[in-house]
Order: C-alpha cells, then sequence, then structure tokens
C-alpha cells in the first residue's frame, strides 16, 4: 500500500518551490476551453498562460474556475485520502492537506488507515490544552499560541489545522471538555479571535469545530438536540461568530450530531442560513470524519469539502472507495442528470480555491519552524498562566526549593504521558517533561521521593484497561512514603484513556477515577501537609476537599508541563490562572444534570436543552446554588484590591461603547497579576435574564504594592438579548448594572449606567 510519507514529502518540496516561484513570476495555467452548457471544459493544449498574481483574489478564483472540467470541480469537494482533499493537477493547483489539531500537529498517518506512517520528523511541540489557554484569560497568549502552532503546521506542509475547538462547557462528564475553551461565551470568543488569527498568519487556515451543539460524546454521530433559539445565539454561536467575523477563519468544520432533524454536517439553518448568509462567511465547510450522511442535502445545505465518510477509501474495496463519497461520484451524476444545477458545484469550488489560493498558493506565505526553543518558552508560558490555585491554606504554597529536605510526590499523573490518548487530539511529541522530572529538577533527586499510589492501564480506543496491578498494594507503599516525608504532593485527576477526557465517550462518573479518593483519605491521615494537584479538563467531585490544606487545578500542559508546574509550586510564577467553568458540588446542582436524562444524555434519539441559557454560572447565580469553586476562580500568592468600577458617562444610546475604568492594587509582597471581570445586570428585563453576564475582562501585572488604573469597554449592543419573536437581538432601554469582580462569585462594588435607544 502507498504510504503518505513519500508522496507528501514530495507535495511539501513542490509548493515550497512554488512559493518561491511565485514571488518571481506569474502562475502559469493551460489553456482551457469552457462548455458552459454542462460546466465542464475540454483541455486545450495551445499556449500557456501567465496569471497575474498580483490581480484580486476573487479575479484569480474565477479565472481558475472558468479553467476547470465539472469533474475536476466536485473533485475539489470529498477527501483522496485520510487528510487531504485534490486539488486539480492539470492546472497546477495542488491539494489541500489537513492536520489535527489544536495543541499540536498530528503525527503522519497512512495514506489510507490510522496507522503511523513511520516518520522519523513529526515529532511535534504539545501545546497545552485549550482549558489550559482559556483559564489563562490572556488573549496576547492566545495570540502567540496560533502563531507558534500555525508556525508547526506551515513547516510540516498543512493547509488546514483542524482546531481551535469552541463547543461551551455544558457538563462536566463531556469527554472533549479538555479541548475547548470553557462555559462562558464571551470568553471562548475573545480568547478564540487571537488564536485563529495567528495560526492563519502562517498561511495556514484555522478550522474552527465543530459547528454546532456538539456538547457531548456520548451518541454524539446521532443525537438531536433541540434548543432554544435563545440559547442558540446568546450561548452556543458567539464564539463561532467571533472566530468568523473578527478573527476572519478561513475553514469551518461541521458536528457530528444533529439540529432539529438535520445533521450539522448538512445543516441548512447553520451552515446556509447562519454561517454563509448571515455571518458572510467566505470559506470552506469542512465535515467531521464520517459526518456526511446523504448527497443532496450536503451538496445543498452547505458542506464543501466531506472527509473521512468510510474508514478505508481505497483498501476496503469500491463501496467505500473515495469516488464514492456522497460528494464524489453521486454528487457528479446529480449534475451530469440535470438533477442539480451546476452554481452549486461552482459555489463549492470557488470556496475551496479562495481557500487554496489564501494558503498554499499564497506568494507571500512563510516556510513556518517546528519544535524550536521559542515554542517551548510559548509553551511553558502558557501552561504557569493557566496553573489555577483553588485553595491553599496557612501558605502551603509556594515551596521554593530547600525548604523540605523530604518530599513525597504520589501518584499516576506525575509520570504518566498526558500527550497521548484522548483521540484525535493525541500527539507524538519531540518531549514532554512529566511532572515527577520537573519537581525533581526543581528540589534535586535526592529529596524526592514517589510512589505510584494508583494506576490507570494503558489507552485503548473506547475501551477501559485495567492494569495487572493491586490497587490496595499501590495504596499501602503510598501511605509509607507520605508518612515518612516532610510534605507530600498528590498528582492525580483524570487522563485521556477511554471514558475520561477522551473523545468518543464521556465521563461514567463525577467522581475521581481509579480510586483516588480513597487514596487521598489515607494520605491525609499520615500527613496532614498534603497538596492535591489534579490534572484535568474537567471539573471533579472532591469529597477530601476540608481534609487538605491546598488544592490545584493543573491541565494537560504539554511538552513543558513538569517545568510549569515546578515554576508555580515553588513561587518562580504566581499563579494567575482563573477557572474557565464552575466546579459544581455534585452533578445535579447543574442545571444540564437537574432536568435528568432527556436533558443528558437524552433518550438515544433527542435531548433536549431544558437549561436553555442558563448554563454554568449562570445557572448558579439564577438558581441561587452555591458551586464548589466559581467560574472566574482563582487565587494568588499574594492579594490585590479592586476599586470602584466608574464609567465615562451615565447615559448612552444603542450604539455607544460604554468605558470603564476602574483601579486595581497589589496590596501583598510579592508581584502577581490579576483578572478584572465585569459582569453586566439588566435591572427590568422583559424576559428571563441571568442575574450577570461576562461582558468585559482584562489581566493586569502589578508588582508588589503598585496600583494602576485598568481600563475596559462593553459595547452597549452586546447588552442585547435574542428576541426569537424577532429573530433578532433586542436592546432593551433600561438601567444596567455593571460590577468589577475577580469570580463570578464574588460581592463587588456595583456601578449603574442607563441605556436609551436614541
Amino acid at each position: 500500500m502507498r504510504k503518505i510519507g513519500s508522496l507528501m514529502l514530495c507535495l511539501v518540496c513542490a509548493a515550497s518551490l512554488a512559493s518561491a516561484q511565485n514571488r518571481l513570476f506569474n502562475v502559469r495555467l493551460n489553456q482551457a476551453g469552457t462548455d458552459s452548457s454542462q460546466g465542464s471544459t475540454s483541455a486545450n493544449p495551445g499556449n500557456p498562460v501567465y496569471l497575474d498574481v498580483t490581480k484580486p483574489l476573487e479575479e484569480r478564483i474565477e479565472d481558475a474556475l472558468s479553467r476547470m472540467t465539472l469533474e475536476e470541480k466536485v473533485a475539489l469537494c470529498h477527501a483522496q485520502s485520510k487528510f487531504s482533499s485534490t486539488g486539480v493537477p492539470r492546472l497546477g493547483i495542488p491539494a489541500v492537506w489537513m492536520s489535527d489539531g489544536p495543541h499540536g500537529v498530528r503525527e503522519e498517518i497512512g495514506w489510507d488507515t490510522w496507522d503511523a506512517a513511520g516518520w522519523t520528523s513529526d515529532s511535534c511541540t504539545a501545546f497545552p490544552a485549550l482549558t489550559c489557554l482559556a483559564a489563562t484569560f490572556n488573549p496576547q497568549l492566545s495570540y502567540r499560541y496560533g502563531v507558534s502552532i500555525g508556525e508547526e503546521a506551515r513547516y510540516r506542509g498543512k493547509d488546514i489545522l483542524l482546531g481551535p475547538g469552541v463547543n461551551i462547557y455544558r457538563t462536566p462528564l463531556n469527554g472533549r471538555n479538555f479541548e475547548y475553551l470553557g462555559e462562558d461565551p464571551y470568553l471562548a470568543a475573545r480568547m478564540v479571535v487571537p488564536y485563529v488569527q495567528g495560526v492563519q498568519k502562517n498561511g495556514v487556515a484555522a478550522c474552527v469545530k465543530h459547528f454546532a451543539l456538539n456538547n457531548q460524546e456520548e451518541e454524539r454521530g446521532s443525537i438531536n438536540v433541540n434548543v432554544s433559539d435563545r440559547a442558540l445565539y446568546e450561548i452556543y454561536l458567539p464564539a463561532f461568530k467571533a472566530a468568523v467575523k473578527e478573527g476572519g477563519a478561513w475553514s469551518v468544520m461541521g458536528s457530528y450530531n444533529q439540529f432539529r432533524g438535520q445533521h450539522c454536517c448538512h445543516n441548512d439553518l447553520l451552515l446556509n442560513q447562519i454561517l454563509k448568509k448571515e455571518w458572510e462567511f467566505d470559506g470552506v465547510v469542512v465535515s467531521d470524519w464520517g459526518g456526511a450522511h446523504d448527497t443532496r442535502q450536503a451538496a445543498l445545505n452547505g458542506l464543501d469539502i466531506e472527509m473521512g465518510s468510510y474508514t478505508n477509501g481505497m483498501t476496503g474495496g469500491k463501496s467505500s472507495a473515495y469516488a464514492n463519497y456522497y460528494l464524489a461520484q453521486p454528487f457528479l451524476d446529480l449534475l451530469k442528470q440535470g438533477d442539480m444545477p451546476v452554481s452549486v458545484v461552482d459555489n463549492k469550488a470557488r470556496r475551496v480555491l479562495r481557500l487554496i489560493f489564501r494558503t498554499n498558493m499564497a506568494s507571500n506565505r512563510s516556510f513556518g519552524r517546528f519544535t524550536c526553543p521559542e515554542h517551548n518558552k510559548v509553551a511553558r508560558e502558557i501552561a504557569a498562566e493557566g496553573i489555577v490555585l483553588l485553595k491553599n491554606n496557612h501558605a502551603f504554597f509556594p515551596i521554593p526549593a530547600g525548604k523540605y529536605r523530604r518530599i513525597a510526590v504520589i501518584g499516576e499523573n506525575a509520570t504518566r504521558s498526558l500527550t497521548k490518548g484522548g483521540g484525535s487530539s493525541e500527539l507524538k511529541v519531540k518531549q514532554e517533561v512529566s511532572a515527577l522530572e520537573g519537581l525533581k529538577a526543581l528540589y534535586g533527586a535526592d529529596h524526592v521521593s514517589y510512589s505510584l499510589g494508583y494506576v490507570s492501564g494503558k489507552y485503548q480506543w473506547g475501551k477501559e484497561d485495567k492494569a495487572p496491578l493491586n490497587p490496595d498494594s499501590l495504596l499501602r507503599v503510598a501511605v509509607e512514603v507520605a508518612r515518612q516525608a516532610d510534605v507530600v504532593i498528590f498528582i492525580g485527576g483524570l487522563n485521556k484513556n477511554a471514558f475520561q477526557d477522551c473523545e468518543g465517550h464521556d465521563r461514567k462518573t463525577y467522581d475521581l477515577p481509579f480510586g483516588q479518593n480513597d487514596l487521598i483519605a489515607a494520605l491525609s491521615k499520615v500527613n496532614k501537609q498534603l497538596a492535591v494537584v489534579l490534572v484535568s479538563g474537567n471539573a471533579v467531585a472532591m469529597p477530601w476537599l476540608n481534609q487538605v490544606p491546598a488544592v490545584v487545578q493543573a491541565w494537560y500542559m504539554g511538552s513543558e508541563a513538569g517545568n510549569a508546574l515546578a515554576d508555580v509550586l515553588s513561587g518562580t510564577s504566581n499563579p494567575s490562572g482563573k477557572l474557565p467553568f464552575s466546579y459544581p458540588e455534585k452533578l445535579e446542582d447543574t442545571g444540564v444534570h437537574f432536568y435528568g436524562s432527556t436533558s443528558y444524555p437524552g433518550d438515544h434519539v433527542n435531548e433536549y436543552y431544558k437549561e436553555d441559557i442558563l448554563v454554568g454560572y449562570r445557572w448558579f447565580d439564577t438558581k441561587k446554588i452555591k458551586p464548589l469553586f466559581p467560574f472566574g476562580y482563582g487565587l494568588s500568592y499574594t492579594s490585590f484590591a479592586v476599586g470602584k468600577l466608574t464609567s465615562d458617562k451615565k447615559d448612552y444610546t444603542g450604539n455607544d461603547t460604554i468605558h470603564l475604568s476602574v483601579t486595581v492594587r497589589n496590596t501583598g509582597k510579592v508581584d502577581g497579576a490579576e483578572v478584572v471581570q465585569v459582569y453586566a445586570t439588566q435591572e427590568h428585563p422583559s424576559v428571563v435574564r441571568p442575574v450577570k453576564e461576562l461582558k468585559a475582562f482584562s489581566k493586569v501585572w502589578l508588582k508588589a504594592g503598585e496600583t494602576t488604573s485598568v481600563t475596559l469597554a462593553i459595547y452597549t449592543g452586546d447588552l442585547a438579548y435574542y428576541d426569537e419573536t424577532r429573530h433578532d437581538w433586542k436592546l432593551e432601554p433600561d438601567t444596567y448594572i455593571l460590577q468589577s469582580a475577580t469570580s463570578s462569585a464574588e460581592t463587588a462594588i456595583k456601578s449603574t449606567v442607563r441605556v436609551r435607544l436614541h
């Protein structure tokens, strides 16, 4: 079987050569005549034609389209291998190469199988998972993240990076929450825009996914989501809209699930009406792998490139060949029979050509770079800045080097590779510094002892693996190690095994797996100097919370995980991460689980989002339920005082920007950063609205004792709600209460403004 390796090398070299030549010459296309009656062409071996690459993009697209046969247009619309779609070789238009993201560039796999291709040059930099990025509340870091991963994708010859993911964190059980940007649509929107811009700076298209309402893994390929227009527009679409309208995303991936009876990869409302018409998206819609189900719907309802509809495209026989994809030969047959207007395929071909001209045929495309020190530095900064300090009684942390002679590190996640597993986001990395390695490098190997404590088994797609080790024996050994230590750092949480933080299935329980709750309780009985470090992309139950003095929420932090954790635990970096989602004390405290199985995971056919717009902290606030830890929460090794929020005036119209200022002072003895969050409340709404909603935030760094004034802005239109009767946003004239806070649960000093429509 032909492997992807040799072909990819040829295409990468060809693409690089073409890019260089385009800087000096015009692109040469063979002259062809057009048969407009059938939308097909016949090759004309006449004199070569030179296309001026300085001409406007749309003019180049129309010129190329006019030279293409109907067969060539259709070929642009479906895969030719696991991760590529064809170009137009006759006209010198290259194929489109894709790679899974969004935390690193996936290793090369076979042309026609999911097996690794066996390259020795595809070990990437692993960047932190997007939950960690969201926890930084730092859009500047998001841009650097996008630039860096875009450089790696460009170096590897990729034209589309399949990420970022911006599906909303609805339930803590969702297996792919670690890939997303949290529960709040405003936070996700602000963080996704610079990521997209950073990636595309390299001539690589970001592919924002999964559009839309893919908020669980259980029965993801079939479940039909029922949700109100208000919740759709207010909660589940804003990050996608920001990525398209502000970030300028060049591609979007459809989701597996159905919405109102149509699969989202060919959903007329989502793709045609909202994405392409309402938002004026001019890029490409790519199906999730196997997300297409019908030729006519795929053709008419907005899908542009169909990927992965069968496991094997060439080796599985004729019935599963790439030529028989829904947007392949069946699509061509409809066009040739006159059952489908040629304008349908022309629209798709234009979009694919536009993407190609923006990426692998762009004359100013960079060369990228790969696994360089600069990327490791970015990964380490994001990881450290995303770590959230949840509890720190008696100043347990920081622990500088030399403070304790005997430090016990316990837990499988201290040594386990956490870049492997998880599904499509699994990475083959050049290096991965484990937590134990980072702590030994900091404190000295002679001062750190280690015990496994628990074990989870190896990663297997869709299967739970039990390790052949006795959990009682592991617990007893860990307890003895802890008993002899001056301080104990337990490093556990979830991992990327099936039914944990992993694609394909959701978690089965809110509790920590693998007996960790019992282990933590046992450790706390023999050593009160016990800190718990949770590595996960999801909230977990903490029945042992009152038994330990310190808790740290770490994430899947990538190549520099151990070094970043050591930076924070030692005080080299002052923690400044904030939770991008709420931690309920128990599942039933959340809106999605309050309403029972019809709300999640559904009845095997339909699922009803009964909590509607009250997702995350919106539910906790409105129902007056205290979360275990609130959205936006995170401690520091210093303290801050946030002053009164003031506005530039008190009365605004519907087209104004509210300019706000607030004073922040570092009242402690350590330099650090605070995230000022501004929440808005409408005083007399005519419809149900959340108690408050995040509308602005700013991260500010202050030296010990320093004071600064932070400026923020809120566009008055962002105070509107989605009016289902008008099918449009509605801003009501009213008094709006604005409050600055450092978490969603904080009681803060409030300021009021008046909004008038004229």
